[in-house]
This record gives structure tokens, C-alpha cells and sequence, in this order.
């Protein structure tokens, strides 16, 4: 029975950070602290066999997953129909995570416009970011987890002098918001 408890509890955690710690906090988003104290009842409502609607007491979206083994929660569904194609121009506004809430890009960045521009399915962005844009609507937000291989794999994001932004086989969180999408002129 103990180890199932620990299992609950660990995925409890983790459902309660995988969607909502990363993204920047706002004013009306919870304290980590406060997130903690709802695992912790909820762990207790467990051992002591209370039921706990557990999606409801932590208010978690629903983790979802593409073809491609891409991980991801919808922060602000789409209101428009269809999805962009391999070759339509898209806009999308993010940000990057490393799996311990380091930014280390954004569109709105120093320096950088407030979107980034390019075709869906060529090599502007890494493969986990076309998979995940050719799976949203326009308007839409999600958080997604982009596993290494879709992302920078073996190699990292590494200087010549061997210090890394990304480091290899890094796991990373992307919070995409899909401005715009088009089909590009023939």
C-alpha cells in the first residue's frame, strides 16, 4: 500500500507543477507554497480513504498528447477551426524552459520582435515546436514538454569550449501561443 501512496503523491506533484509552475506567474495564479499545501491534503484525503476529486482540487488541465509522443496542456483553447500544414507561414509568440523553470529563450526576449515567423515543417524551429504548432489553432496557448529528440537531442546547444545553454538529452517546456497562420503564395 506505501508505495502506491508514494507514486500518488509524486504524480500529484508533478501534475501540479508540469502545467502551471512554469508558465510566468501571475497575480492570480497560486503560490508554490499553496500548491504544495493542496498535495499534501490531498495526499492525507488519500491515506485516510476521504474521496478527492483530485483534477477539481487542483484546477490541472488535462494533459494531452500528439502522435509524436509530444506532452501538453491547453492554457487557452482556440476559437477558429483547422490547424496549420506543413509549409503554411505561421506566427507564434513563446517561451523555453529548461525542466527547472530556466528561461533560456523567449519571442519577446531583448532584442526580438514579438513573434517568430516561419514555415511550418522546415528547420527554423525544432522538430517538437513544428510537431507541436501543426497540432493548435489559431489563437490557441498550450504548455508543451518537447523530449530531447524533438528538441535539441544528443548534441545540446553548446559552444565550441564545451559550456551549454541546453545541455544534451535535455527535456524542454514551451509555452506556444499560435498568432497567426497562413498558406504561403504560390
Amino acid at each position: 500500500m506505501r508505495p502506491k501512496i508514494i507514486l500518488l503523491t509524486l504524480h500529484l506533484f508533478s501534475s501540479a507543477f508540469s502545467a502551471r509552475s512554469l508558465s510566468m506567474p501571475t497575480k492570480d495564479s497560486p503560490s508554490r507554497r499553496a500548491v504544495i499545501n493542496k498535495v499534501a491534503a490531498a495526499s492525507l484525503a488519500v491515506v485516510t480513504g476521504s474521496g478527492v476529486n483530485m483534477r477539481a482540487a487542483f484546477a490541472v488541465p488535462e494533459i494531452l498528447m500528439t502522435q509524436g509522443g509530444i506532452k501538453y496542456a491547453i492554457l487557452k483553447p482556440s476559437k477558429e477551426k483547422g490547424v496549420p500544414l506543413k509549409g503554411d507561414i505561421v506566427a507564434i509568440e513563446y517561451t523555453g524552459y529548461l525542466i527547472d523553470g530556466t528561461i533560456f529563450d523567449a519571442s519577446h526576449a531583448e532584442g526580438k520582435k514579438n513573434a517568430l515567423m516561419f514555415e511550418v515543417g522546415g528547420n527554423a524551429v525544432v522538430d517538437g515546436i513544428n510537431e507541436m504548432v501543426m497540432n493548435m489553432g489559431v489563437g490557441e496557448k498550450v504548455q508543451a514538454i518537447i523530449p530531447a529528440d524533438k528538441a535539441f537531442g544528443d548534441k545540446g546547444l553548446c559552444l565550441e569550449n564545451g559550456e551549454c545553454l541546453i545541455k544534451p538529452k535535455s527535456t524542454l517546456v514551451y509555452d506556444v501561443f499560435l498568432k497567426r497562420s497562413a498558406i504561403p503564395p504560390p
